[in-house]
C-alpha cells in the first residue's frame, strides 16, 4: 500500500518541525514538503502533487485560505486539513467553502490529526466537534427556512429509526466516535450506517449530509 504523502504548511518553524518528526513515524505517512506560507505550498503542491495538505490560517504572503483555493483549483484530488489555533465563524466558514476537508484545532490530540488525515483519504469529512457546532449554528441562523427538496423528502421517509437517531447525532456535530459511544454501537458500523444514510439522502460527502442534517432537523 502506498504512502499518504504530505505537505505541511505552517509558518512557525518549531510547530511545522514537530508536526513534521510526529508524521515522519507512522509508517504509511511520508512527509515530502515543508511550506513557511500559503505561496510556498501552492508551488510544493505542484512541485510533488501531495495527497494531503496540513494547511494553518493565518500565514504571510498567502493565507490558508486562499492557498486552499488555488491548489484545490489546480489540484482538485488533494484533500486539505486545516490545523489552526482560530475557530472564529469567518474562518471556518472560509476554509470549508475553499473547499477544506477537514478542520482542526492545534489543541486537537495526535491520535485525531492522524485519524483525520487517513480519514480524509477515505473520503471522509472531519471537524472538531466544537467547530461543527458553531458551523451548524451559523447554519442555522443564516439558512434556517430551506425546505427539503423531494428527494430529501423521501430520503427521509426512507430512514430507520437508528439512521434517523444518527442522522439527529450528526445535525448536533457529532463524529462517528461520539455517535457509536452513544448509541452503544462498533465505530466502523456507525460508518456503514453514514454510508447508507448519504445514499438513501443523495449526497456525496460528509460535509453535505452534515448541512443537510440541520437544515431537516427536527425542531
Amino acid at each position: 500500500m502506498s504512502s499518504i504523502r504530505i505537505v505541511i504548511a505552517e509558518d512557525q518553524q518549531l510547530i511545522r518541525r514537530a508536526f513534521a518528526s510526529l508524521l515522519s513515524l507512522e509508517p504509511d505517512i511520508e512527509v515530502v514538503g515543508q511550506a513557511a506560507d500559503g505561496a510556498e505550498a501552492v508551488e510544493m503542491c505542484r512541485r510533488f502533487r501531495p495527497d494531503v495538505v496540513l494547511m494553518d490560517i493565518q500565514m504571510p504572503r498567502l493565507g490558508g485560505i486562499a492557498a486552499t483555493k488555488l491548489i484545490l483549483g489546480e489540484f482538485p484530488g488533494t484533500q486539505v486539513v486545516v490545523l489552526t489555533t482560530f475557530d472564529t465563524d469567518d474562518l471556518v466558514l472560509g476554509a470549508i467553502s475553499a473547499g477544506a476537508a477537514a478542520y482542526l484545532l492545534k489543541d486537537s490530540s495526535e491520535a485525531e490529526i492522524l485519524d483525520t488525515i487517513r480519514g480524509v483519504m477515505r473520503g471522509e469529512a472531519r471537524i472538531s466537534p466544537n467547530i461543527a457546532r458553531k458551523l451548524f449554528d451559523e447554519l442555522r441562523r443564516s439558512r434556517p427556512a430551506d425546505p427539503p427538496d423531494d428527494a430529501v423528502l423521501a430520503g427521509l421517509a426512507d430512514l430507520t429509526d437508528r439512521e434517523q437517531a444518527i442522522l439527529d447525532l450528526i445535525a448536533q456535530g457529532q463524529s462517528n466516535r461520539h455517535i457509536a459511544g452513544t448509541l452503544f454501537l462498533a465505530e466502523g458500523t456507525v460508518k456503514n450506517y453514514v454510508s447508507r444514510i448519504m445514499e438513501k439522502l443523495g449526497v456525496q460527502s460528509r460535509t453535505e449530509l452534515a448541512v443537510k442534517a440541520v437544515r431537516t432537523a427536527k425542531r
